[in-house]
């Protein structure tokens, strides 16, 4: 007699209840529909609209700003709103994009660096007080800038630096943002084992992080290093106030261009308005796609 094995009825179900295969070609992302193209487009149109405006004023005379309705097309006075710009002596606005320039360029460099030496440190090296470190850097983001004024302008009057470009650059050429965001990217792009093995290979620490780290965490320093040359170039209040109308900034000599007693020029800051935005412009068109790719290749690994 032969007996034939029957499966239970829950083991059958569960046999049928497979999924199906997506079919060839299918990602399970939707595709964008009127609505969604409706959307992006508001989006731009509200985010680009006060630069294309900046432009237009900036391309007129001052009255232009004042007009009703208020113009949408640029005039023809933008290259004679230039000469005026630059040929303004009070202003010092080539002085202040030397130095917005330089400062900036200074602290990306040196913020990624040290951000990513301090965050490879908390998040792989062993040694005492790891995480109490971590918490106080967490700590600092809690604290703005602003409450701090007081004692760093005791402190750059004390050093000698009031007036001059380093005063801008030595006290943030690391920050406790940047060290937080090093330290979760190393904890999650870099294995131990991958440590462990360059260590075995004979490498010291500092090579280690040089050669093995410091690659690994390049899409994190890419992201790092735009958002503190844009957040320096915008910098205003601790330029204001520690440094003076003869040795600006860019933001600075915009200001500049504010302060008349009689009237404001509108045309005239607008221009400086634009020519200062220009290089952050300039910088994600050069930058953007490799930004994107970064982010992304960084989201795969992770």
């Amino acid at each position: 007699m032969t007996t034939t094995l029957t499966p239970p009825p829950a083991q059958r179900a569960g046999r049928a209840a497979k999924p199906a295969k997506a079919p060839k070609g299918e990602t399970g992302v939707r595709e964008a529909t009127p609505l969604t193209y409706i959307g992006l487009s508001l989006a731009l149109l509200f985010s680009a609209f006060p630069l294309w405006w900046m432009f237009v004023i900036a391309s007129r005379d001052s009255a232009a700003a004042a007009a009703r309705p208020p113009f949408l097309l640029p005039g023809g006075n933008f290259l004679a709103n230039m000469e005026r710009l630059f040929a303004n002596s009070s202003a010092n606005f080539t002085l202040g994009l030397i130095n917005s320039a330089l400062s900036s360029t200074i602290l990306a460099f040196s913020v990624v660096f040290f951000s990513s030496l301090a965050g490879f440190a908390l998040a792989k090296l062993k040694f005492r007080g790891r995480d109490a470190a971590a918490v106080g850097v967490v700590i600092t983001m809690a604290v703005p800038v602003q409450m701090g004024i007081i004692p760093l302008l005791m402190l750059m009057g004390w050093l000698g630096w009031r007036g001059d470009i380093t005063a801008i650059i030595v006290p943030f050429m690391v920050s406790g943002f940047g060290v937080f965001l090093m330290r979760q990217y190393c904890v999650q792009a870099i294995p131990d084992e991958l440590l462990e093995a360059a260590r075995m290979d004979g490498c010291s620490t500092f090579r280690i992080y040089w050669s093995v780290v410091l690659p690994a965490l390049r899409p994190a320093a890419v992201v790092l290093g735009l958002l503190t040359f844009m957040t320096q170039w915008n910098e205003f209040v601790w330029a204001l106030a520690v440094l003076t109308p003869s040795n600006p900034t860019v933001q600075l000599a915009i200001n500049q261009l504010n302060e008349s007693a009689f009237s404001r020029d509108f045309s005239l800051m607008f221009t400086g308005s634009v020519v200062a935005t220009l290089p952050l412009l300039i910088l994600f068109f050069v930058l953007g796609r490799q930004l994107i790719g970064r982010i992304m290749e960084g989201a795969i690994k992770s």
